[in-house]
């Protein structure tokens, strides 16, 4: 069932959004060529907990980070280790959630380490464009696939591949909440949306091919094709005046 929230639950959601917007910035900041994903993880746990939340994924499913780091032809789920090193020329994609009093916030970014390739750029663009023109589309009276299809055609556009095995979602009291929210679909198709209503709109995207696969550990999510993804996320709050940002970071 679609949670509607209250004007004051959705002030609740925008502090839990903030706080996980914040330390996805502040962990951003922290990256530095030789770093392990571990070490970033413990600062973004640290800013989280710092600030009266809790890691919204750690213990969720048993995934044993504060955050979800994936380099580069990882997608989605890179479980922090010691033994991996952040390098120059990598792109690394943070997926960070907050929770507290109650409610989640739920937000990814995906940062170039120092000088990156133009492919990786491009591709890095398009894909936070994409999830702009994903919000735009967020309004009461809109429905879900006009919210997928304009971040499909337009990563389409340029060639990428739009990963179709993990889509957004409703947030708020749980993690995961109806509706689900595709990277692709049809304009004027799915469910209807309503003021009050908070997804998380997170495109996936592809250098080349749509396809991923999970490693053995069970989490993370790869490219097929070994090619560079990228992966962009906000808590986006339907209202009456159009979607409003929860996630975005104040510092």
């Amino acid at each position: 069932m679609i949670s509607v929230k209250s004007k004051a639950e959705l002030e609740k959601m925008r502090r839990a959004g903030i706080i996980a917007g914040n330390a996805l910035h502040f962990g951003g900041q922290s990256i530095r060529d030789g770093m392990t994903t571990f070490e970033l993880d413990r600062i973004i746990h640290d800013y989280i907990v710092k600030n009266g939340a809790k890691p919204s994924f750690l213990g969720y499913g048993g995934f044993p980070g504060s955050a979800c780091i994936s380099i580069n032809e990882q997608v989605i789920h890179g479980i922090p280790s010691k033994k991996v090193r952040i390098r120059e020329g990598d792109i690394v994609s943070i997926d960070v959630g907050a929770y507290i009093d109650g409610f989640h916030g739920d937000t990814a970014f995906t940062f170039p380490v120092g000088k990156i390739s133009d492919e990786a750029k491009k591709l890095l663009k398009v894909t936070e464009e994409s999830l702009y023109l994903g919000i735009e589309q967020a309004t009461a009276g809109n429905r879900i696939g006009d919210i997928g299809h304009a971040v499909e055609e337009y990563c389409v556009s340029y060639g990428f591949g739009v990963v179709k095995k993990y889509i957004g979602h409703g947030v708020g009291r749980a993690l995961h909440e109806s509706p689900e929210v595709p990277n692709y679909g049809k304009a004027g198709h799915g469910s209807r949306l309503v003021a009050g209503m908070t997804i998380a709109i997170e495109p996936m995207i592809n250098a080349s091919g749509e396809d991923v696969r999970v490693l053995p550990n069970g989490w993370t999510v790869v490219t097929r094709s070994g090619s560079l993804s990228a992966h962009f996320e906000h808590t986006v709050a339907i209202t009456p005046d159009g979607p409003v940002i929860l996630t975005k970071p104040t510092l």
